[in-house]
């Protein structure tokens, strides 16, 4: 599973990073963390507010910092 975030390195961004790490620490999973941080990166996801999150190149949310249970619940489902 590969997961990424997309944002410029802002700190809800960071944050949610931190927050994709802890969620993977917790369901002991073997997902691939990666940011990307160039904007036409983020373009071609279709996101325009960051923080982004992807999951096996699917979106699952933009603009926000979804709730650790939501993050876990959607790596549950992608493996």
């Amino acid at each position: 599973m590969i997961i990424k975030i997309l944002g410029g390195g802002c700190v809800n961004c960071d944050r949610l990073e931190s927050m994709v790490k802890d969620a993977i620490a917790d369901l002991n999973s073997d997902a691939e963390i990666g940011h990307v941080r160039d904007l036409n990166g983020i373009v071609e996801y279709g996101v325009m507010s960051t923080p982004g999150l992807v999951i096996n190149e699917e979106v699952k949310s933009a603009g926000r910092l979804p709730s650790i249970e939501e993050i876990k619940k959607w790596i549950q489902k992608a493996q």
